[in-house]
């Protein structure tokens, strides 16, 4: 009799587990499934990120002997690209500058040939790709004399080499002894040199360093990038390297003075007016 109910009581079971796994195959079941929900922060924030990401690129370079990396952000599509002077050795003899290559968010690569850097503490240099290239996704420049101390902003970088990586902050206080923008949002070794975005897209700082008075390179939530109008200062004074009213902090360097780069500066500055 036992045995019987055992019986019983397994085929019961039987039954109803593939009664469940027809349950779990149904079209009235499938209905059911998950859906993702995206509020309206989230989508601003997928929204510029996947736009964004497009023209970030990643630079690995040689300098001093030395590896160093970071990232850049393309301003025009013939592959100009904005950094910081630092990732690339911009204020270094030529002897101590080695290679300079990036990497696009296509995966393609290309050698790239510095155009000039910043001397003073602007820390900006400006980049070419190599090969002739057309089309490429840039971001318009920004104006930072309008930014806000609690806006949004969005930093993307390639923090530790975990390439394009986006957080989110807020300018926490923008810095007009040292000319910087502070934010809270994540800035890490290799995010140097990234576009920190307003919520419209525009470019409106260069992420550029952290502060951390214990040694550790981490970050602790003070980053700061130099405000994108410094970077049109720079712009206009690779135009007129020789301009003696130009400012110390964005007095230039060329690295090959028979290259005329006015034109490419003009592109981009041109470039600033156009929707992202």
């Amino acid at each position: 009799m036992l045995s019987e109910l055992r019986f019983c009581f397994h085929r019961h079971m039987m039954a109803l587990l593939y009664a469940f796994c027809l349950l779990v195959a149904s079209s009235n079941f499938a209905a059911l499934a998950y859906t993702a929900h995206y509020d309206q922060d989230d989508m601003e924030n997928i929204s510029i990120y996947e736009r964004g990401a497009k023209a970030v690129v990643t630079i690995n370079a040689l300098v001093d002997n030395h590896p160093s990396s970071g990232a850049g952000v393309l301003v025009d599509d013939s592959g100009i690209i904005l950094t910081s002077s630092h990732v690339v050795g911009g204020n270094l003899p030529a002897d101590k500058r080695g290679f300079i290559k990036i990497s696009l968010s296509d995966g393609r690569r290309f050698d790239a040939q510095l155009l000039g850097s910043s001397a003073g503490k602007a820390d900006l240099a400006l980049l070419k790709i190599s090969k002739v290239v057309q089309g490429l996704p840039y971001l318009p420049l920004g104006d930072s004399s309008q930014i806000r101390v609690g806006q949004k902003i969005l930093a993307i970088g390639n923090p530790y080499g975990f390439e394009r990586t986006l957080t989110t902050g807020i300018v926490s206080r923008i810095d007009t002894t040292r000319n910087r923008i502070q934010t809270d949002a994540a800035i890490n070794p290799g995010s140097s040199g990234g576009p920190m975005l307003d919520t419209q897209g525009y470019v409106i700082g260069i992420n550029q360093s952290i502060y951390n008075p214990d040694g550790n390179r981490s970050n602790i939530g003070i980053g700061f990038a130099v405000p994108v109008n410094t970077v049109r200062t720079f712009l206009k004074a690779l135009m007129e390297p020789n301009n003696p009213k130009e400012m110390t902090e964005t007095a230039v360097t060329l690295t090959n003075r028979e290259l005329d780069i006015r034109p490419v500066c003009m592109m981009v500055l041109k470039k600033t007016s156009n929707q992202p």
